[in-house]
């Protein structure tokens, strides 16, 4: 009888910590952001350009646009607006799955809003935690950085062993 108390109790505590695990868990996309995204999110899943009523899928680097009545997924803007500077533009952080399913709601609520004056662009954050972005201009030296940082602990570790 004990026995089966004893795994009863194992078990309940297992489940309990799995869920609690999972519960602090984060999400983090930072190098998977275009260096053309905002500043300032650890997590994107869709940027919406209103101007032009596109979406952006960060994980799968794909543009979603409306094209004769049906949503299209391209890897580049649709061919009318290859010239949009996507740098400048207003960019809507929406985390939600397929938001363009919804597009009605998100073409009303940030049609008219012209507040994007203060979107900083991760191309020019001085944020160390974008350097990790491999299309950052200061990628290179972060990672020439972090490799002779490495090294140095490295022999700073050696040299102690030998006195």
């Amino acid at each position: 009888m004990k026995k089966i108390i004893f795994i009863i109790l194992l078990c309940t505590f297992g489940l309990l910590s799995q869920k609690s695990n999972a519960q602090i868990s984060l999400k983090i996309n930072i190098v998977s952001q275009p260096i053309w995204g905002p500043e300032g999110y650890d997590y994107v899943e869709y940027y919406y350009l209103p101007e032009i009523d596109v979406y952006y899928n960060v994980a799968r680097h794909r543009y979603i646009y409306m094209s004769h009545n049906q949503w299209i997924v391209s890897l580049q803007l649709p061919p009318h607006y290859r010239s949009f500077d996507v740098y400048h533009a207003r960019k809507v952080i929406i985390n939600e799955q397929r938001p363009y399913l919804r597009h009605d709601h998100f073409k009303q609520k940030y049609a008219h809003s012209n507040d994007y004056s203060n979107q900083r662009s991760i191309r020019d954050s001085n944020d160390e935690k974008y350097y990790k972005n491999k299309h950052h201009p200061k990628h290179n030296n972060w990672k020439i950085a972090k490799k002779n940082s490495h090294n140095k602990g490295r022999q700073n570790k050696h040299s102690k062993h030998k006195k």
